[in-house]
C-alpha cells in the first residue's frame, strides 16, 4: 500500500511562501486522487486542495483559491502544495492524503481517503 511522507513545512512571515511536498512510496500515484488537509488543535481536519487522479482537475477550499496550487510529479511520485501570500490563519499541521479512486466527491470527504501522512507543521507569524 502507498505510504506518504510530508515535508517542507516551517515558519514564515505573513505574505511569505512555502512549498509542501508529499513523497509517496510503494505505488504509482497516477492512480490516486490526492489531497491536502490541515488541522489546528481542537479542530477537525479542513480540506485545502484536491488533485483528482487524472492529474489535471483540482478543487480548492475558498480560502486557498488563487493563493495555493496543488500539483504532482508522477516521475518522482510526489504531490506538492505551493502556498503564497500566507496568512496567520493558514497556521496548521498539513497532511497529505490519498484515495485509490478516479474522483472523490465531495472532494474533502475524509472517509474516502485511505492513506495519510504524518503531517508537516506550517506556522505563519510575524
Amino acid at each position: 500500500q502507498v505510504q506518504l511522507v510530508e515535508s517542507g513545512g516551517g515558519s514564515v512571515q505573513p505574505g511569505g511562501s512555502l512549498k509542501l511536498s508529499c513523497a509517496a512510496t510503494n505505488d504509482d500515484i497516477s492512480g490516486y486522487s490526492m489531497a491536502w488537509f490541515r488541522q489546528t488543535p481542537g479542530k477537525e481536519h479542513e480540506g485545502v486542495a484536491v488533485l483528482f487522479a487524472d492529474g489535471s482537475r483540482t478543487y480548492y477550499v475558498d480560502s486557498a483559491k488563487v493563493r495555493f496550487t496543488i500539483s504532482r510529479d508522477t516521475a518522482t511520485s510526489t504531490l506538492y502544495l505551493e502556498m503564497n501570500s500566507l496568512k496567520p490563519e493558514d497556521t496548521a499541521m498539513y497532511f497529505c492524503a490519498a484515495a485509490r479512486v478516479w474522483e472523490v466527491w465531495p472532494p474533502f470527504r475524509l472517509g474516502a481517503y485511505n492513506y495519510w501522512g504524518q503531517g508537516t507543521q506550517v506556522t505563519v507569524s510575524s
